[in-house]
């Protein structure tokens, strides 16, 4: 068994076909569903602007679900490794999605905006630490963020355990 490498793997079903099939741009459904084997199926579509339904999740917005998911999970390891006792971490990423005339489009880039509650025993070297450092390993630990074209940037504000906040760096 090779430990370097790791596969995934789903199952993709698209649900929307209204009884023509794709016989006209506005004739089918965007509905579809992701299954992964022992998960809750995933209801997707299209943007809305793309005549998707705005009760399942895009695309896109998955997109900067997995980027923003991957940056708190490289950035949690990284806080144990460093003795950072993170007590709540919460993100409200954006995304920048360009479109072309010929149909095409693409992420020019994503802000995450991470806010992170530690412990302030360590004190102010640790509110530092926490701050850009920290980010900045997580970002070149995340495996979304390196495989994406686009910059990902941080604005990360962390929190002392007091509440107090302390800076609002941007790492990238």
């Amino acid at each position: 068994m090779n430990l370097s490498e790791h596969r995934y793997t789903l199952e993709l079903e698209w649900t929307g076909n209204r009884g023509g099939g794709t016989d006209s741009y506005r004739g089918y459904g965007r509905d579809h569903l992701i299954r992964a084997a022992g998960l809750p199926d995933l209801p997707g579509t299209a943007d809305p602007t793309f005549h998707g339904d705005r009760d399942r999740w895009n695309p896109e917005q998955l997109l900067l679900a997995a980027l923003a998911q991957c940056h708190m999970l490289s950035y949690l390891h990284v806080a144990v490794r460093n003795g950072i006792r993170v007590l709540a971490y919460q993100d409200s990423p954006e995304g920048l999605l360009r479109l072309n005339r010929d149909g095409s489009g693409e992420f020019t880039s994503v802000l995450l905006r991470p806010q992170v509650t530690i412990d302030d025993a360590g004190g102010s070297a640790a509110v530092e630490l926490a701050g850009g450092p920290m980010h900045s390993e997580a970002h070149r630990l995340c495996f979304i963020a390196r495989s994406v074209n686009f910059p990902v940037e941080h604005q990360p504000v962390i929190f002392s355990s007091t509440g107090m906040p302390s800076g609002d760096g941007v790492a990238g």
